[in-house]
């Protein structure tokens, strides 16, 4: 057991009548509901978990840590502390403390998961509700009103990547609905989120969502793949292949039109024709950062730092302008070493490594349920390191909020799931 002082709850996680696991059940199906759909529409769901851990801890009725949950709690905590480390030395004041402190805020939610984990169709619901608001929003956007790149309320490609991160949660869900007893309407409602949030990515053109989508279908394989009959796994092939083709051959959709602009951004950097480029000016970005890397590897830049440097590389040529403009690196760990160091970079590893190896043991669980939650738990690290490939995901309030909360009850969700699946 961890070495926290903590009571066991007395209540049993399978009441499904009890007053916490309502509270708790609304309060996670906010967070993927209104997620992408209401302005800061994440912070709802977590808001309501936060208060729920901090009434828990004041009364003292805490579930005991496990010590693979106490893992997951180290991750939370050494990322925060060594953000909040960088604040502080980096002279940003209460300013630079907002997002660290969003990871510590999660500590108390996982302890209210941890003591009332909700319902698994609150679960599931409010992923694929989020996800279809979301992509009946872009599609709307993208289709009718003309934008060309669709974006909620807030930065278009934070939207489009968390778009597509439910869209991949309900592929994850789809374990769990066909073993539910209303599986038909909970299979049609999983997949149409699924697809409605990949579209959603799509009508977005935010790339860097779909770089590695062959990743989320490979650990879809690896959890459920296994079992299926080879017609099946032809007909998800031929599914996937078909999506894909018409995705990019649909003039409106944008994917081809974005994926064409992609290779010629390359070729008019390599050519040194035009580096200021949106894919030029990331690779300028990442080698400016690349040379301050080497010159304070350990400890890093810091936030300021790093801007008055690429700045000051920006006006000696070194890189171009416009990469000099940008506060982060458009990568989520090259934007952590050269602004936290070698100790900042293996933070944000374990932040995604070890709840993605935690939840990796249970891929293979005879109870669906229980599987289903741990590919979501698997695929929420994966597709954030997917996306950090092109973006600095955790410099914005969404990205934090998001992987912090989602996995918190994700892991809240699978301890209680073994506990049942133990008893049984």
């Amino acid at each position: 057991m961890c070495a926290l002082k903590l009571v066991s709850d007395p209540h049993s996680e399978e009441n499904h009548g009890n007053i916490p696991q309502l509270y708790t059940s609304v309060a996670v199906f906010l967070l993927g509901a209104l997620s992408l759909v209401v302005p800061s529409g994440y912070s709802v769901g977590a808001v309501l978990l936060l208060l729920g851990g901090l009434a828990a801890l004041v009364t003292g009725r805490v579930s005991a840590l496990s010590k693979e949950s106490c893992w997951v709690v180290a991750a939370l905590l050494c990322y925060a502390l060594i953000a909040i480390a960088e604040v502080w030395w980096d002279g940003q004041g209460s300013r630079g403390l907002d997002k660290p402190s969003r990871f510590l805020l999660a500590i108390p939610a996982l302890l209210w998961v941890l003591r009332a984990p909700p319902r698994l169709e609150f679960l599931w619901s409010g992923f694929a509700l989020g996800a279809l608001l979301a992509g009946s929003w872009a599609a709307w956007q993208k289709l009718f009103v003309g934008i060309d790149r669709a974006q909620g309320h807030t930065h278009v490609i934070q939207f489009g990547n968390l778009s597509m991160l439910l869209g991949v949660l309900c592929l994850a869900g789809l374990g769990w609905a066909v073993a539910h007893p209303h599986r038909r309407a909970w299979v049609c409602l999983l997949s149409l989120g699924a697809l409605a949030g990949i579209l959603g990515s799509l009508f977005s053109g935010s790339r860097g969502g779909w770089v590695g989508f062959p990743i989320v279908l490979l650990v879809l394989y690896r959890a459920y793949g296994t079992h299926l009959a080879t017609q099946l796994k032809v007909l998800a092939v031929g599914i996937v292949l078909l999506g894909g083709l018409i995705a990019y051959a649909v003039p409106q959709i944008g994917v081809q039109g974005r994926v064409h602009q992609a290779v010629e951004d390359i070729g008019l950097y390599i050519s040194g024709e035009n580096r200021g480029t949106s894919v030029g000016a990331r690779f300028e970005m990442w080698r400016g950062a690349a040379l301050l890397i080497q010159e304070k590897p350990i400890t890093g830049w810091g936030s300021s730092g790093y801007k008055s440097a690429m700045w000051q590389l920006g006006e000696e040529g070194v890189i171009h302008t416009e990469a000099a403009q940008y506060g982060h690196a458009h990568n989520e760990f090259v934007d952590a070493f050269a602004k936290r160091g070698i100790i900042g970079l293996c933070a944000l590893l374990a932040l995604y490594f070890i709840p993605m190896r935690l939840f990796a043991r249970q891929l293979h669980a005879q109870n669906l349920a229980t599987r289903s939650v741990a590919t979501a738990g698997v695929l929420l690290p994966v597709t954030y390191i997917d996306f950090g490939l092109s973006q600095a995901f955790l410099t914005h309030n969404s990205g934090v909020m998001m992987y912090a909360f989602i996995l918190v009850v994700l892991w809240g969700v699978i301890v209680n799931q073994s506990k049942i699946s133990e008893r049984t």
